[in-house]
């Protein structure tokens, strides 16, 4: 066996999520590929968990298609309640975006619907429920490979981060806005954070003692390719070899630390979109945000790739093992709690394909608002952001409030340019993280008419309130 059939064959019986090839370009009379919204029972905590799904016929979860391609599914829905995909990381005709009534109804129980648009560039992205549903993991991976990514010598491996919880999304968000939280509603201060992480970026944080909430809710279990770390997926790899790490945080409330331990790591891509490689062993990865990593493996071994909950000791995380190796018991629970995440990395990013630069035709500024007291959360302007078709949008996003929000723009990917005041041309993105009391501006250009959401990627904090539109005029 040669080493492209080696990897070939890992790709497809072992590559996390079986992720099932890449479509060939439809043609006119191709048939539409089928998805269906199903559900599925895992066994999570030594339970059973009924949760949900997004599978093809064959059973394999997610889809993987190939970039420049058509965009042709048909989604139908098999499970007893209305709802609807929203496809992350595409920018699809705002019609098929996959937001219950923005303006396409939910699917009802038994209903099919085709989708039908161009694939895109190729990247990691992934799609997910855009209501409370998505807590029950209704979210899987959605790969678009290009030419490029076909020619590596390299595997390929999907994770796939969930947090899990027994309780009813809705019990928990009605929790939330009682003041009696989800569970314990951790804060952590400045100088806690300090002794954490003496070298973290605090750069935005000029009241000395303010303290910071971390995490809305203690769940049951974080999950990586719908397993614990008590029991985690152990992907084979060959000795030596070479691994791209395409990783969605598909958790709702959660961000994670992800660690390579002591393998050394490239950053390739984020939010599905090519960076200039930065090299490391821990990169930040927030809600609905991706991390693509390049590995070099040594010549054998097991390798746990963890992904470490903010502000806390639990940890989720899949294993590489070259095949014979020993794989040793991995505790839930680290021996230190994750700092904070911050915006060090997010400085040091650029995009390998920028912006053309072009000075701004509209500016907005929106203020992140919102605490835990009353689990309140909003933005300044509540009322749409009006723009016209071919416009270059900025955005200016400050965080006043205790808690960190990773922002998700609909329909469009956008350009980080300026972190608390201070001018760089810097990753393309569609979700970016802002921490407390950090200011974080973006730039886009408005090429795909619609009314866009725009809201915070944590879950409760969305259903809680922080959502406006980014609305083209002309579009009713």
């Amino acid at each position: 066996m040669n080493r492209r059939d080696f990897l070939n064959g890992l790709m497809a019986g072992a590559a996390a999520l079986g992720t099932s090839g890449f479509a060939h370009p439809a043609r006119a009379d191709a048939p539409s590929r089928r998805l269906a919204i199903v559900n599925r029972t895992l066994e999570i905590n030594g339970k059973a968990a009924r949760v949900f799904g997004l599978a093809q016929p064959d059973g394999m979860t997610g889809l993987t298609l190939q970039a420049g391609s058509a965009f042709d599914v048909t989604l139908t829905n098999d499970i007893a309640a209305p709802t609807l995909v929203h496809w992350h990381g595409l920018t699809p005709p705002w019609k098929m975006d996959g937001v219950p009534d923005n303006p396409a109804p939910p699917l009802k129980p038994g209903e099919p619907r085709r989708y039908t648009f161009p694939a895109g560039a190729g990247g990691t992205h992934w799609m997910h429920a855009h209501t409370l549903q998505e807590q029950n993991l209704l979210a899987a991976p959605l790969i678009v490979r290009t030419i490029g990514d076909v020619k590596q010598d390299e595997q390929e491996i999907v994770i796939l981060l969930h947090d899990f919880s027994f309780t009813p999304a809705k019990e928990l968000l009605a929790r939330l806005t009682a003041g009696k939280g989800g569970g314990n509603m951790s804060g952590m201060d400045v100088q806690q954070m300090m002794k954490v992480s003496p070298n973290m970026d605090m750069s935005h944080m000029d009241m000395p003692g303010m303290a910071m909430d971390l995490n809305d809710i203690d769940f049951d279990a974080y999950l990586a390719n719908d397993r614990t770390l008590a029991d985690p997926d152990v992907v084979q790899v060959e000795k030596g070899g070479r691994v791209r790490l395409r990783l969605i945080n598909g958790a709702t409330a959660t961000s994670f630390m992800i660690s390579t331990g002591g393998l050394p790591a490239e950053l390739i891509a984020v939010d599905g979109q090519d960076v200039a490689p930065i090299a490391g062993t821990a990169f930040p990865i927030s809600m609905g945000q991706r991390l693509d990593l390049r590995l070099h493996l040594p010549a054998r071994g097991a390798w746990p790739i963890l992904a470490l909950r903010e502000g806390a000791r639990e940890r989720a995380g899949i294993v590489l093992a070259t095949p014979g190796a020993a794989v040793r018991k991995l505790a839930v629970e680290g021996d230190r709690e994750t700092p904070a995440l911050n915006l060090g990395l997010e400085r040091r990013l650029r995009a390998r394909a920028p912006l053309t630069a072009r000075t701004a035709d509209q500016r907005f500024s929106l203020s992140l608002t919102g605490d835990m007291a009353g689990y309140r959360w909003g933005l300044s302007d509540s009322t749409a952001l009006r723009v016209k078709r071919g416009q270059r949008v900025e955005i200016a996003l400050k965080n006043n409030s205790m808690m960190a929000h990773p922002m998700h723009l609909h329909g469009h990917h956008f350009q980080v340019v300026a972190i608390d005041g201070k001018r760089f041309a810097g990753a393309v993105r569609d979700t970016v993280f802002v921490p407390s009391m950090a200011d974080v501006t973006i730039a886009f250009d408005a090429d795909n008419p619609g009314h866009w959401p725009l809201h915070c990627h944590n879950l409760y904090h969305m259903a809680a309130g922080m959502m406006t539109y980014v609305s083209y005029e002309g579009v009713g």
